[in-house]
């Protein structure tokens, strides 16, 4: 498995473990992740520490060149503001783990010029799906529904 989706996948089980979403992201520039990060709205009350989010925070301010020479790995599809966000910096690629639980706006990455490789990984489909039965409320109010 590729080390960056492993990443995401330790940090989306990390954020389980803290009792939250599991969903993890890490942002990759020159072969390294700087930034790492996982769903925390449960654990902090945040509107908007989504995994995504979080990796980006946590790799603090950096250069534009730097976004612009990244790849964003995540375990799932990016929601509207996580995709938002990757278009607002301008990440070229996105890894998603799976789509399967959930379609983010991967078309309006694509329209964008976002280049997607989705890899429908076992394991990021099992987090999410025994996720979403033992806890669809929490998966309900992150989605909006």
């Amino acid at each position: 498995m590729d080390p960056f989706l492993q990443a995401a996948i330790a940090e989306a089980e990390a954020g389980l473990a803290e009792g939250g979403i599991p969903i993890g992201s890490v942002l990759v520039y020159q072969n390294r992740i700087i930034g790492r990060g996982h769903n925390r709205r449960v654990q902090h009350g945040s509107a908007i520490l989504h995994g995504e989010m979080d990796a980006l925070e946590n790799a603090g301010r950096l250069p534009a060149q730097v976004y612009r020479d990244s790849v964003l790995y995540t375990t799932l599809s990016p929601c509207a503001m996580c995709s938002g966000a990757i278009l607002l910096y301008g990440i070229p690629r996105v890894v998603i783990g799976e789509n399967q639980t959930f379609v983010g706006e991967e078309k309006l990455l694509q329209q964008r010029g976002v280049e997607l490789e989705i890899v429908q990984d076992q394991s990021c489909i099992d987090l999410m799906q025994n996720f979403i039965a033992a806890r669809p409320e929490l998966w309900n109010e992150d989605i909006g529904v």
